[in-house]
């Protein structure tokens, strides 16, 4: 398959050490044999403090973009390093670039593109640009709750949900760079307007990406028929 999976810079960053790029470099290795792999890579707190930065010194948001968009992608070199020669060398700018540089037969993991995308828009444009067959994207929670569950001990996680349903949920809230909700609401509408096979799911665990890839039941599975 060829398959779109993002991962929170949250995720990768947590300790702000090597062990998650070492274990999901180890993973999309594995992956790579049998799938083509595309790996787009957040800023995570590194970047929501350099925008904060930044906005302080009275940048505006597009700035601010810009700024989050230079995190991503030293991120991404950083899973690059620990891929080696399974990724091609090079992080692409654009979508263009990476179907361009694919042709290697290499791993391709790029960052963030251009201001007002988030890396959660970036990984489902890119989906539709490739035509890929799945778009997993891995953040710090389980799936989508029905409530916030850092709030709330009662929130249920909800395993199956409409990519209309999703842009009801999420369409008034605030996107101003660096900030973190659940989902990106330019994603979901491109994962409805291409009908793009997409699992979200909880990435402090690695497997959970081979769980999914091998379609067990985990995380939320957005439906977009």
């Amino acid at each position: 398959m060829k398959i779109v999976v993002a991962i929170g810079g949250s995720i990768l960053l947590e300790d702000y050490d090597c062990k998650k790029f070492k274990e999901y470099s180890e993973i999309l290795k594995s992956l790579s044999y049998d799938h083509e792999l595309f790996v787009v890579v957040g800023g995570g707190k590194p970047a929501r403090e350099y925008i904060n930065i930044v906005r302080n010194l009275g940048a505006g948001e597009a700035q601010c973009d810009d700024m989050g968009i230079d995190v991503t992608r030293i991120n991404a070199k950083l899973l690059l390093t620990a891929l080696g020669d399974s990724a091609y060398p090079k992080i692409p700018h654009n979508f263009q670039e990476a179907q361009e540089y694919s042709s290697h037969g290499k791993i391709i993991v790029m960052g963030g593109t251009e201001p007002a995308h988030s890396t959660d828009a970036v990984s489902a444009i890119l989906a539709e640009f490739i035509q890929a067959d799945k778009l997993i994207n891995l953040t710090s929670v389980d799936g989508m709750y029905d409530k916030d569950p850092n709030k709330y001990d009662d929130a249920k996680l909800i395993n199956e949900i409409t990519a209309e349903e999703m842009l009801k949920v999420i369409s008034n809230k605030d996107t101003k760079a660096g900030t973190y909700e659940f989902f990106d609401m330019a994603a979901i509408q491109m994962i409805k307007r291409s009908s793009l096979e997409t699992t979200i799911a909880n990435g402090h665990d690695p497997q959970n990406l081979i769980k999914i890839i091998k379609n067990e039941k985990i995380g939320t599975r957005i439906i977009t028929d």
